[in-house]
């Protein structure tokens, strides 16, 4: 990426060369010219929310930013991009949207999420360090900046305008208002689930901002709820990609002998995941892992692998994250272990998964969903 102050090389993690997806674009790179075209001091405590790949506070390691961040692999993009620049270890400090926030910010630079609730809920968090002149600039690309993002920076900061485009990316300019009476912040969000659903009828789903589908089931979820595996007092079950962890209550409230690990690349999902268990009461065992997929889980140790996989990369459509998913499932688990995956039709998962595991069986399906299982032969 060309930047004001020099190249920088940027890569998403994990590094694939079969990737074609960058890690960064328009928008980062418009932001970066705007910094430096204006003279923007870069002073104080820099604070940069929600930067995808590290792009942003690679570029502006010199100033020592604050990054915070929901992604596992996003922060760890972070570290190597830092590191391929040449900068230190300490240079950037690394937040999750779960740590404490700064106490001062002097410059918030917003990279807009996809996720509307996620940006009100970080929003919120981050207010009480926003002072009269503190500098609050968001960029997005067009498509991700609507009137509703516009409203939120100007109910939780104060008044906000946008600039023209530029290569189909935009940035926001917000002036912060002291006498500004916020709203409570809303996350996380607690409801009761609907009759219907076995052990998790009427029982309640805790989730924070920016979980899929934070604060109703999901179709895909609820299709797969009524299709779940008996355990059979098997031992080891993972909910990979737990999101608010239902799949994985579910199992252990049908079966308290059940060890479950609930895992996520998301710091968001899994805190909604623990606290839905937590919620729920489940008398089992249960561990809650925040990393890349099924990563440091000892092979051949599993018995039963859930998958509800995302297909979407920030506004990429990529079926590569459901392919590594399959892929350490196949790795974990012990000959004669499942693999259990509900998708979209249409996404045809049942030809990776026979490629990979040798089989792949027709659980269920309507007109939209499947329910699919691989066994590990040998």
């Amino acid at each position: 990426m060309t930047t004001p102050w020099g190249e920088v090389a940027l890569a998403r993690f994990p590094e694939d060369p079969r990737d074609r997806l960058r890690a960064w674009d328009a928008s980062d790179a418009y932001l970066l010219r705007y910094l430096a075209q204006r003279d923007v001091p870069l002073t104080g405590t820099v604070v940069v929310l929600g930067d995808r790949w590290g792009a942003l506070v690679t570029a502006l390691a010199a100033h020592h930013p604050v990054q915070i961040t929901d992604s596992w692999l996003g922060q760890e993009a972070t570290r190597a991009n830092l590191a391929r620049a040449g900068a230190g270890p300490g240079t950037v400090r690394l937040l999750t949207t779960q740590d404490p926030v700064p106490e001062r910010i002097d410059l918030l630079l917003v990279r807009v999420p996809k996720s509307l609730a996620l940006l009100e809920d970080q929003l919120l968090r981050l207010a009480p360090a926003v002072h009269p002149g503190t500098v609050v600039i968001g960029t997005g690309m067009v498509k991700e900046i609507h009137t509703s993002t516009l409203r939120l920076f100007e109910r939780i900061l104060g008044p906000t305008t946008t600039s023209l485009a530029e290569q189909k990316a935009r940035l926001i300019f917000c002036t912060p208002d002291a006498s500004l009476s916020r709203p409570a912040n809303p996350w996380p969000y607690l409801y009761d689930l609907p009759d219907g659903l076995g052990p998790l009828s009427g029982r309640p789903v805790v989730n924070h901002a920016g979980v899929f589908c934070a604060d109703r089931l999901d179709i895909g979820t609820r299709f797969f709820l009524r299709h779940l595996p008996g355990t059979d007092g098997r031992d080891r079950v993972v909910d990979l990609g737990c999101g608010n962890g239902i799949v994985g209550t579910a199992v252990a409230l049908a079966d308290p002998r059940t060890e479950v690990l609930f895992t996520d690349e998301s710091f968001q999902a899994v805190a909604s995941a623990e606290a839905t268990f937590k919620a729920n009461g489940v008398p089992g065992h249960a561990e809650f892992r925040v990393g890349d997929g099924l990563t440091g889980v000892p092979d051949g140790s599993v018995d039963v692998v859930l998958n509800n996989p995302p297909f979407h990369s920030h506004q990429a459509t990529t079926d590569a994250t459901a392919r590594r998913m399959f892929t350490g499932a196949r790795r974990v688990l012990r000959p004669g272990g499942e693999l259990w995956v509900v998708g979209n039709r249409h996404l045809g998962y049942h030809v990776t998964l026979k490629r990979l595991f040798g089989n792949c069986r027709l659980v269920a399906g309507d007109p939209k969903f499947v329910v699919l299982k691989a066994v590990r032969r040998g």
